[in-house]
């Protein structure tokens, strides 16, 4: 796999901004790891963070590259600070630049696919969130979207006093702000739930059953499954920790509708 550590200017947010990228590499003289690519564009996974993190944490944290490289599949990982992947009340226009900017200066800077069959996204705590929101408001975008520990019911969240008050306020405004709106995904999956089957991306959902967001991932999985959407739901024990994240992105990768391809 190539690493690149990648800084351009956002328009959306009116800064710079760095993303790191993991691209597909076909080798076999590597010690250990042998790569895969799937021809001239690769599918491609965008890989968010959760609330206190940053580009660069899934690398720091897990093996990632060691786990995408015999798939020949490659992996966005973007900054978004304590946004919630939103266009903030107060702040920049985070939801902007992942849902439209990131990926189209993913496809011009390198070699990645565009086609929504090829296209999939995943995350952690804020960031499951963030995934789920992608593919529920943009499922002509992504065929796949996987939520490990999310945040996924911020209606009841937003009522948690403490420093996390904050970030609603600054990324939503109020807690009536976020009902019903793009950013709750409650209302989202209804809305999912409207359109043919064949146009709703494929779910999966974990959150281990010591994790203080396991109550919220039960009440959404039962929502989701109420709605008949194309969930894997999977729990057990784990709590809301990087040993768990680093077991469950193996399975997300295992899960993911990756097309057998032609490798180069």
């Amino acid at each position: 796999m190539a690493l690149v550590h990648c800084q351009f200017f956002s328009e959306a947010l009116q800064v710079c901004v760095s993303v790191d990228v993991i691209l597909p590499e076909e080798t076999t003289a590597q010690i250990g790891m042998r790569g895969r690519a799937r021809g001239a564009e690769a599918p491609v996974l965008y890989l968010l963070h959760g609330l206190s993190d940053d580009h660069s944490i899934w690398q720091r944290r897990t093996s990632i590259e060691r786990y995408a490289a015999p798939l020949g599949l490659a992996v966005v990982m973007p900054a978004v600070n304590r946004s919630f992947y939103a266009d903030m009340e107060a702040g920049y226009k985070y939801w902007s630049y992942v849902s439209e900017e990131l990926p189209a200066r993913m496809r011009s800077f390198f070699r990645v696919s565009g086609r929504r069959e090829d296209t999939f996204v995943a995350g952690l705590s804020m960031g499951g969130y963030g995934a789920f929101k992608l593919a529920m408001n943009q499922p002509e975008r992504f065929a796949a979207a996987a939520s490990l520990s999310g945040a996924v019911d911020l209606v009841t969240l937003a009522l948690t006093p403490g420093e996390i008050s904050d970030d609603f306020r600054l990324a939503f405004g109020s807690r009536d702000k976020i009902r019903g709106s793009r950013n709750d995904l409650f209302a989202c999956a209804k809305r999912l739930a409207a359109l043919p089957a064949r146009r709703r991306p494929k779910l999966y959902q974990c959150c281990g059953t010591g994790d203080g967001l396991y109550g919220q991932n039960v009440r959404f999985r039962d929502h989701l499954m109420k709605l008949g959407l194309d969930l894997t739901y999977e729990d057990g024990s784990g709590e809301h920790e990087w040993g768990y994240w680093d077991r469950q992105i193996q399975r997300v990768l295992a899960w993911l509708p990756l097309k057998k391809g032609v490798t180069r």
